[in-house]
């Protein structure tokens, strides 16, 4: 099957054709293009006549329907072939029509397909960036680390601390003493030793992401099998707290480089095509229900519904609503440009503040947060009417794919109101891992999602370098100030100066809440057990379902 066949079929019908507009078309030079002309010239699909001398056009005439043939040929590819290979097939440009049926084809080979195993197979819009724990960035990466790494402790949203591969913990004001589980198993079949304890959280203390976190451990050790020390001789009242993070996460390297954890599936396959992950026989913990989860690539038309692989679309469905965390306005007021004067700011603040009824309008899934990124605790405001500033240069905007219908939305706002504003795209890679969006733009839209305990992880967006906000808390001494304060708070005490630091950034308009966002995702009433987890996405350790019966 030919891509190029099939986006000749659906964009030019038969008569005159010039080859010069077929080439562009398919993204093909003029000399590349003849060639395939003649190939399908050859194959039986058209007759193609060039047209001779000036003046004379070319002629296409086509003597088979493309993509019907086409459509009859990936049918049976979905039965001869693996669901990952068919996928790609999706990515054709098919008619809508067409593009339709083969989705609901495609569809049918998704959800839980039990052939003496449980097996559940998602569509994944994106392959995932990573799967080592100090690497991942973004939320899906970090989903995939959940399930195949353990930290020595969690710590769930009421900041409850619970046990994980250590089993027991001392806490002291200048030291943390943890007690390792005995006889757990790394995917490799080698057993857990308080070493690779320490030598997992030495790699993250040295990790210039996470080395500001880290600052006031000074010592880890193995004094004795199985026990794990770390010591702070100026206190550390976040110690337990830093130790559940998913960066956290207990892992070890093989002789040849693969990233190899504890948690109860491991990695059975990584590709651009798909992800398998098989539960883990030996954990130590509860098995999972399932024994392989498959994320298949797919394209963004793809829907999210999960199906039983025989199920028919009149099946029940039952949505399950998440939250999927906040967006943001990032104003860089360290930039030698207008952003850096707290008037344009406010003006783009109280602009902001006066259109964000009309956000949902964007997208469903969001709704307007005029409050803050502490939900529960943010306290509503409003800005009052102040006039415009004089700005000498336009101002520089730039944005990922996933915020760009709202920097769309934001830039006709302030042009409306006479800003002019340049608008330019980042790749996803070059927003998490390089300074493209934080330090080379006036302003941004910014979406976030909190690991699962709101109030640590409100911290750690103030500290870690892959924030948002790392380049202008290091450019505002102030703002610096605040941040070093949680040295001397409790834990237990933060919210407050959550809300301190919060007020401080709406005030001075460098960090503007401007929604929440929902993803509800239904799925078939035959799957079981759907629980919300790390970053609002499902356990995958507790699904199942239940087995077919005789007819």
């Amino acid at each position: 099957m030919d891509h190029y066949l099939l986006t000749l079929w659906n964009s030019t019908s038969s008569g005159e054709v010039k080859v010069k507009d077929i080439a562009e078309n398919l993204y093909l030079s003029t000399k590349q293009t003849r060639r395939k002309l003649g190939q399908w010239h050859d194959e039986g699909w058209l007759t193609f006549t060039s047209g001779r001398g000036r003046g004379n056009e070319s002629k296409l005439l086509w003597k088979r329907d493309v993509e019907s043939e086409y459509e009859q040929q990936y049918s049976a590819h979905l039965e001869k072939y693996s669901i990952e290979q068919v996928s790609k097939l999706l990515l054709f440009q098919w008619s809508t029509e067409t593009k339709q049926r083969l989705m609901t084809q495609f569809q049918s080979k998704f959800g839980f397909q039990q052939e003496g195993q449980d097996r559940l197979i998602i569509p994944r819009f994106y392959p995932f960036l990573t799967y080592h724990p100090l690497k991942a960035a973004d939320v899906h990466s970090a989903n995939l680390i959940a399930n195949l790494y353990n930290r020595v402790v969690a710590l769930d949203d009421n900041n409850t601390v619970i046990p994980e591969l250590a089993h027991s913990w001392e806490v002291q004001d200048k030291r943390l003493t943890l007690y390792i589980r005995k006889d757990v198993s790394f995917h490799d079949g080698s057993i857990l030793k308080a070493e690779d304890v320490v030598q997992t959280f030495l790699q993250m203390k040295q990790d210039e992401t996470y080395a500001e976190l880290w600052k006031p451990i000074t010592s880890i050790s193995s004094p004795a099998p199985f026990i794990v020390e770390l010591v702070y001789p100026n206190g550390c009242t976040y110690i337990l707290p830093l130790l559940s993070m998913i960066s956290a996460s207990i892992y070890k390297e093989s002789p040849i480089g693969s990233v190899i954890g504890t948690g109860s599936f491991y990695l059975g396959e990584n590709t651009d095509e798909k992800t398998v992950l098989h539960a883990f026989k030996h954990y130590y913990g509860e098995r999972p229900l399932l024994d392989s989860v498959e994320f298949i690539q797919v394209s963004r038309e793809f829907g999210n519904v999960y199906y039983g692989a025989h199920e028919s679309r009149e099946v029940g469905t039952f949505e399950v609503e998440s939250d999927s965390g906040f967006g943001i306005v990032v104003m860089n007021a360290f930039r030698q440009t207008d952003i850096a004067r707290k008037e344009v700011r406010d003006y783009i603040h109280m602009l902001i503040d006066k259109h964000r009824p009309q956000i949902s309008m964007i997208d469903a899934r969001i709704s307007e947060n005029s409050n803050g990124c502490l939900i529960g605790y943010s306290k509503n405001y409003m800005i009052p009417e102040i006039p415009k500033p004089v700005l000498s240069n336009s101002l520089t905007m730039k944005y990922v794919g996933y915020t760009k219908a709202v920097s769309l939305w934001l830039k006709d706002i302030l042009e409306h109101a006479g800003i002019t504003v340049e608008l330019e795209e980042v790749s996803f890679h070059d927003a998490l891992y390089h300074d493209h969006l934080k330090g080379a733009s006036d302003l941004f839209i910014h979406g976030e999602i909190f690991e699962m305990n709101q109030s640590f992880s409100y911290f750690n967006f103030m500290k870690n370098t892959h924030s948002p906000l790392s380049k202008l808390t290091l450019s505002d001494s102030q703002l610096q100030k605040l941040i070093q304060a949680y040295d001397e708070l409790p834990f237990e005490n933060w919210m407050d100066h959550h809300l301190k630091i919060e007020d401080y950034l709406i005030k001075n308009s460098l960090c503007i809440p401007l929604y929440y966002s929902k993803r509800q995702i239904p799925f078939s009433i035959n799957l079981m057990n759907v629980e919300i987890k790390h970053f609002g996405y499902v356990d995958l350790s507790k699904l199942w379902m239940k087995p077919k019966r005789e007819a």
